[in-house]
């Protein structure tokens, strides 16, 4: 199940969702006045799925017992609170137009000053992506001053599990190092004010990894270089020890095992720097590795590899991986940890020895798993693995036998070396594609994710009981809606082994897969909708394949040729017969009175470059449909799309949903993420959009939070919104 827990989610890939949950005046709207904050205040929390992302690294801090660091590809940072077991959010604050910055390619702490830590951020290095920037904190991440760089960083690219990256000079706390992918080594003298490139010997390569880390092994710098090529003569680890000239280290390995150091770690007992090393920066592609330790008061390198790659597996397959996380025991000489990565035939595993490297045990052997906080992780009623993407790793310094270790989904970590559970509370970092809020039932939320398919949640401060939706388990989720007349009927889609559309009868408690599907369904899973009553079925394919309807469940499917090819099929709340999709290429809305046997063009709205959409259609009304164009606005339509208005109190509009009226009202309350002013934010409007107030406020941003927002029906002010690295967000009036 090698599928499950890849951070390979973009931004840009917001899924359009067709809203569902509860009366007519067109919306008149005001100017782009800012609208004004909730009287009150919200109060916002994470709904509960523990984890679900790649936890990239992890770091305690060697002078504060209790104290600890962890980082993310696409959901930012966090904090270890020790007296409470969570780990705080510490990068929330981060806005629309900084989503880039959600992503953590390095952190370091300075030993000397235990309040100060340095992120340095940036997930891509593409040119659509932005610079990346250094974040510095004089109070353990509550406040930060902020540095944009020059440069792009790569959080979420090839070589995140590496590092770190960044580091306090170990002769001088005022002096910063950080190392890029393609622009060198940058320096700072004024604890990350201002930066500028240090002389380093190595030339950037094609393999964009640059300095993979940086470690100080006493008064000396290290450096590792992910674009050497292993051979002698291409060195892959350099040093400095006066903090302006580098040298290649004399004797270091060489060869594809030792192509590309991963993490170091450094033993001030015995004066030794143990370094994992892969053929390839990971966390995928990696089929070779080793692990050497330098002795660093004679330079003498010494090979401790646990196991070598390679080896048979009992079916005749071959044992293929690298090695990642690398951490020492502060209080006891010669005990390190190391981890395996990316080992899927006979899963990776952490090693310890106790005498340098000459013995090795894997911890993996004798471990006891306890997943019972997180039940997904049991991926569907299959045992839960002791891990995967294994390249954060920490040992802490005050305990020897508190060990974490970060996957794809979770960390893990232990007390004993043997009893393993998630210590994960307060981490959440799913994408989230789809949110459904039913009208009645045990559950208020369903939602819909990358990586961890469709989740029940049946209480939103703990991870859902049942796990991931299973028969079929998807990893995926690109569809999910119900049917408003029956809604105890859903239905869902997404990327999965043994089928890609499932239906439930229960409001999503249990789940079975359509008897058939279309064959485009195995290559282009997309959104899918349900009638009113729940009779029809609509499944679209992306732009390279017909849509398709089911009027018996899924049994049988037929093309409907006249549906406009990858538009997201909308339900009439009301009537079974009615269906609606907007075709962006022609600024067209489309709709169905057949049952969606067929569809006809009828209004159309200014779509220039608004692949990004959503088209809604309001609880309880039939042919009232809202609109949401990422850079035209807000459109609505109360005439099943015969006309569509252009709705002036906001002049951007991502996404948008509906909730329980405001006491009172007919209409039910709006929640709209978009622009009234200048700022991007998520707004409530209890008078059908002609007023909005903003509901979150500059601590709770997310980022890029454009995939879906719902109301929930039950509980009025209760708004749910969906983030791109930090699950789910929930906020209720205070």
């Amino acid at each position: 199940m090698s599928t499950f827990g890849l951070s390979r989610r973009s931004v840009l890939a917001g899924t359009v969702v067709a809203a569902a949950a509860a009366s007519l005046p067109a919306a008149q709207g005001r100017a782009h006045a800012a609208a004004p904050d909730a009287r009150g205040g919200y109060r916002w929390r994470n709904v509960v799925q523990g984890g679900t992302g790649f936890v990239t690294g992890v770091l305690f801090h060697p002078s504060v017992r209790g104290l600890a660091y962890l980082r993310t590809d696409i959901g930012g940072a966090y904090r270890w609170e020790d007296r409470s077991g969570r780990w705080i959010p510490l990068t929330d604050h981060l806005g629309w137009d900084d989503w880039n910055l959600l992503g953590v390619e390095a952190m370091a702490v300075d030993p000397a000053h235990p309040d100060r830590l340095y992120l340095a951020l940036g997930a891509y290095t593409q040119p659509w992506a932005g610079n990346g920037a250094v974040l510095r904190s004089g109070d353990r991440g509550a406040t930060w001053q902020r540095t944009d760089l020059t440069v792009r960083l790569g959080a979420n690219e090839d070589g995140r599990g590496c590092g770190e990256r960044l580091l306090v000079d170990p002769r001088d706390s005022d002096t910063l190092w950080l190392g890029t992918r393609h622009d060198g080594l940058l320096k700072s003298t004024d604890r990350g004010a201002s930066w500028a490139p240090a002389g380093f010997p190595a030339t950037p390569g094609a393999a964009g990894q640059g300095i993979t880390l940086l470690v100080a092994a006493g008064r000396t710098v290290y450096a590792g270089w992910g674009d050497s090529d292993g051979t002698a003569g291409r060195p892959a680890l350099y040093r400095s020890s006066d903090g302006t000239t580098w040298e290649a280290v004399p004797g270091q390995p060489t060869g594809a095992a030792a192509r590309v150091p991963v993490r170091a770690a450094y033993d001030r007992h015995t004066r030794e720097l143990y370094v994992t090393y892969a053929d390839a920066p990971g966390p995928n592609g990696q089929s070779d590795g080793s692990v050497h330790k330098l002795r660093t008061t004679d330079g003498r390198w010494t090979e401790v590899t646990p196991v070598r790659p390679g080896g048979r597996t009992d079916d005749g397959g071959r044992d293929t991986f690298g090695y990642g996380g690398a951490a020492v025991d502060a209080r006891r000489p010669g005990t390190v940890v190391v981890s395996t990565n990316n080992r899927w035939a006979l899963v990776d595993t952490v090693f310890r020895t106790t005498d340098g490297g000459r013995t090795w045990t894997s911890l993996k052997d004798r471990a006891v798993l306890d997943v019972s906080e997180t039940p997904y992780l049991e991926w569907g009623g299959a045992a839960p693995k002791f891990g995967w993407w294994i390249q954060a790793l920490g040992l802490d310094p005050f305990d020897s036998g508190h060990v974490v270790y970060g996957t794809g989904a979770t960390l893990y970590g232990t007390r004993d070396l043997r009893h393993w559970a998630p210590q994960i509370r307060g981490v959440e970092e799913a994408s989230v594609r789809q949110l459904l809020s039913p009208p009645a039932g045990e559950a208020h939320l369903l939602s819909g994710c990358g990586d961890v398919g469709v989740m029940y949640h049946e209480r939103l401060t703990a991870s859902p009981s049942r796990g991931m939706a299973t028969d079929p388990v998807f990893a995926t989720s690109t569809g999910l809606a119900l049917a408003p007349a029956r809604p105890s009927y859903v239905v869902r889609a997404g990327w999965g082994d043994h089928g890609n559309g499932a239906f439930s009868h229960d409001g999503g408690q249990t789940w079975a897969p359509f008897a058939s599907q279309p064959d485009a369904a195995r290559t282009a899973p997309g959104p899918i909708a349900t009638g009113a009553d729940g009779g029809v079925l609509l499944w679209s394919f992306g732009t390279a394949h017909p849509a398709h309807r089911s009027a018996d469940n899924g049994r049988t499917w037929a093309e409907v040729p006249t549906f406009p090819r990858g538009a997201t099929p909308v339900a009439d709340p009301v009537d079974p017969a009615r269906f609606y999709a907007f075709d962006t290429t022609t600024g067209t809305l489309h709709a169905s009175t057949d049952g969606g046997l067929t569809f006809s063009a009828r209004a159309s709205a200014p779509s220039a470059g608004d692949s990004e959409y959503q088209l809604a259609a309001a609880p309880g009304r039939s042919g009232d449909l809202w609109l949401s164009l990422k850079w035209n606005g807000l459109y609505r339509s109360t005439d099943g799309g015969t006309s569509l208005r252009k709705v002036d109190s906001c002049w951007a509009a991502y996404t948008l949903g509906f909730g329980k009226a405001a006491e009172g009202a007919s209409y039910p309350a709006l929640y709209l993420v978009g622009a009234t002013g200048t700022t991007t934010a998520v707004h409530r409007s209890d008078d059908e959009a002609r007023t909005w107030v903003r509901v979150n406020d500059d601590r709770h941003q997310w980022g890029w939070i454009g995939a879906t927002v719902t109301g929930d029906p039950r509980v009025y002010g209760r708004v749910y919104v969906a983030t791109n690295g930090r699950g789910v967000q929930y906020g209720e009036p205070v």
